[in-house]
């Protein structure tokens, strides 16, 4: 990789007139410099915090329809939301938060145990070899080298995709969609009266009300009120408390502490799947931080990001540290982009976050409490808030934006991350070639589309 491609994401760039900065806070996050004030970037945090806190009920409960224990992975996610986010803050400077990401998660939870049957050891183990191979690709500049050739299109499309494989995953475990045991579509829609696809749908609905108003925290607010009625009138939901000390593993439960088996996620039976995961992460999590960055004014007319090496190195490390206390991989939160809206421009905003996902750990009971259709809505949300990157797409390059879209349709309909993205490039490379617009391609964009080809083509996908 080329010198000026290392820079283009490396390279600090200031953004703004830098007024006089006072305390060392402000002048080690360049509070003053980039325009914003202590009060902002802490108000910021605790917003980013309030809407990304649902991935705490989101990611245990995904994880331990797989066989985890719920209560470890509950306290796996916290530490991992507050390690990535203190790294993120601390070192890159950056106002993005890093929690186990939902895709990923379910990545690892459907595909890998569910689908392929793995241990969750051996998941871990496969976790955590992504996560050394993640971060040796983010070392090198091999992630950024990717992020620069991705294509508009395909990027986009990526999240739409990414947002409809959501709503698909919220919508099935709540019952509103289910598998079609007759002939026809392979599904169907489900028992709409139940209590639980009501309750969906009733939460959904007030979370658009309370996004609306600008209501701080209003999805934690929708899955505390839904939580309270599958209690009122939900014989399955059982109040166990609010306040405990962290259980690193419940009885009859092993701690997941270290407990990955990287031994067995290193068979040609896993490696593939590891693969997956490093794709995945790839695609999934890297225009995450280019969004957010973007968002906060640390991105330039020419592209460069403020810390883009460290945080795409910080994003990558955190998932490494995931698998070692027993969570899913790790990524830069989309949910970043509230605490932008609210004025973040500093590194200070993730450190909030941070510290108060380390706080969290002690609430563990209220894990058990929140019912799945509880945090469905917030799943569906979140996918939904995804399919606005349609609206970026550009018309007016067809082919590009078709290679999008295919990406997006694909994503959904192979319930496959990696599978769209494929499909995406070599849709649009090929495309290309037969328009007689080959000279729009780059030496990346046709690297990537012919290993993803290779990489399906000789049976290693999932």
């Amino acid at each position: 990789m080329s010198q000026p491609q290392l820079q283009r994401v490396e390279r600090a760039e200031t953004f703004t007139s830098p007024p006089a900065a006072s305390g060392k806070i402000d002048r080690y996050f360049q509070i003053s410099a980039r325009g914003s004030t202590q009060r902002t970037e802490v108000v910021a945090g605790v917003t980013t915090f309030l809407a990304m806190v649902y991935s705490v009920f989101v990611v245990p409960g995904m994880l331990g329809q797989a066989g985890f224990d719920v209560s470890a992975v509950y306290v796996a996610v916290c530490l991992t939301a507050a390690f990535g986010s203190l790294l993120m803050g601390f070192w890159a400077r950056l106002p993005i938060a890093v929690g186990c990401a939902i895709s990923l998660t379910a990545f690892t939870a459907f595909g890998l145990v569910l689908g392929k049957g793995l241990t969750p050891a051996i998941a871990l183990g496969a976790v955590f070899l992504m996560g050394v191979i993640f971060t040796a690709i983010s070392i090198t500049g091999v992630r950024s080298w990717i992020l620069q050739n991705l294509p508009s299109g395909v990027a986009h499309g990526t999240g739409v995709g990414i947002g409809l494989f959501l709503l698909m995953i919220a919508s099935s475990e709540v019952g509103l969609v289910v598998k079609n045991a007759g002939a026809g579509l392979p599904v169907a829609l489900g028992q709409i009266t139940s209590f639980p696809v009501l309750m969906s749908i009733l939460g959904l609905a007030a979370i658009f009300g309370l996004e609306q108003r600008k209501v701080p925290g209003g999805i934690l607010l929708v899955v505390i009120a839904i939580s309270a009625l599958g209690l009122a009138f939900d014989p399955k939901v059982h109040f166990t408390g609010i306040f405990s000390w962290p259980q690193l593993s419940s009885p009859g439960h092993a701690s997941l502490i270290g407990a990955m088996d990287v031994k067995g996620a290193l068979s040609m039976a896993v490696l593939p799947s590891v693969l997956a995961l490093v794709m995945t992460a790839v695609f999934d999590a890297t225009g995450t931080i280019r969004a957010v960055a973007g968002q906060a004014g640390q991105v330039d007319a020419r592209g460069y990001i403020h810390n883009g090496g460290k945080a795409l190195t910080a994003d990558s490390v955190s998932s490494l540290f995931s698998s070692l206390v027993g969570g899913a991989p790790a990524a830069a939160y989309i949910e970043s982009g509230v605490g932008t809206a609210a004025g973040a421009r500093t590194g200070l905003t993730a450190v909030v976050v941070g510290l108060l996902f380390l706080g969290l750990i002690f609430f563990s009971p209220l894990a058990g409490l929140v019912p799945s259709y509880a945090t469905a809505p917030a799943l569906m949300y979140v996918g939904l808030l995804m399919l606005s990157s349609v609206a970026h797409m550009n018309m007016d390059d067809k082919l590009d934006a078709l290679a999008g879209l295919v990406c997006a349709v694909f994503i959904l309909l192979s319930c496959n991350i990696v599978t769209g993205i494929m499909l995406g490039f070599c849709t649009l490379v090929i495309g290309r070639v037969l328009a007689g617009e080959w000279r729009k391609l780059n030496f990346g964009t046709v690297s990537i589309a012919l290993a993803l080809a290779v990489f399906y083509a000789g049976g290693w996908a999932i």
